[in-house]
């Protein structure tokens, strides 16, 4: 399909490409931002212990729930608030400078860590090392909140994705930091676009407050979803997205 998209720069395109991963900057304003966030308190509320059952109670995950953090899923089917952060026209494009053309939406998550909580092992979300330039999955970041050092940001390690290993093959305790490692800094609002097997995870948040991001996370066409997309599609979404957006959820006949 012919998507929508805006171009990277030359040096966006550089840095995903050779550093694994870009910022596109804030593309959510301060409206995006309330609406969000007014709707994620909403589901929060309504599915409790529930949330994010989409995700962890499939077969396609391999790990549990995790401790002291919020999560909620299959959030392309939850709100129109949220159908920017997967049809974006400068996300489609760094996406694709990842996996090329052929790409759908794997899920649509939010994540928000704990005060006191957070702490990832490093990790890619592929199983084993791929050769460059066969990269499966790509993931997004999208900024509910301020992130810092203090509040539990992503950390990342720059090339990691070329490396030809993965955080369990190269490290003793993958908790561990990582002597090149740089955490993840920027303003609410802002997108970061990462390819996947990059090694990458939460940190702590030390503040009194939640860390709060959705992660819209893509594949290769021909790859199995996180999230069943066309089994948990709802009427009402098919008639309200784009076909485009269908696309995109491989959900269109």
């Amino acid at each position: 399909m012919e998507l929508t998209t805006l171009p990277l720069s030359s040096e966006q395109r550089e840095s995903i490409d050779a550093l694994g991963f870009v910022s596109l900057g804030r593309l959510l304003d301060d409206v995006q931002l309330a609406s969000l966030r007014d709707r994620v308190q909403e589901l929060i509320e309504e599915e409790g212990e529930q949330g994010g059952h989409e995700l962890f109670n499939s077969n396609r995950v391999k790990h549990p729930k995790e401790a002291g953090a919020d999560r909620l899923a299959n959030l392309a089917n939850k709100g129109a608030v949220f159908d920017i952060l997967y049809t974006h026209p400068q996300l489609l494009s760094a996406i694709r400078q990842v996996l090329g053309p052929e790409i759908k939406l794997s899920s649509l998550n939010y994540r928000s860590a704990r005060p006191g909580h957070g702490l990832q092992k490093l990790h890619a979300d592929w199983p084993n090392a791929v050769e460059p330039g066969e990269f499966k999955v790509c993931n997004s970041i999208w900024l509910l909140d301020d992130f810092s050092a203090a509040n539990g940001a992503t950390r990342l390690v720059p090339k990691s994705h070329l490396c030809g290993e993965t955080p369990e093959d190269a490290m003793d305790d993958p908790l561990q930091t990582h002597p090149d490692e740089i955490i993840l800094e920027a303003p609410a609002g802002t997108v970061v676009v990462f390819n996947s097997h990059l090694w990458h995870g939460g940190t702590v948040n030390r503040s009194e407050a939640p860390r709060r991001a959705i992660h819209s996370y893509f594949c290769r066409r021909d790859q199995v979803t996180q999230t069943p997309q066309r089994e948990l599609i709802r009427p009402e979404t098919l008639d309200r997205i784009s076909d485009q957006a269908k696309w995109l959820l491989d959900v269109s006949d």
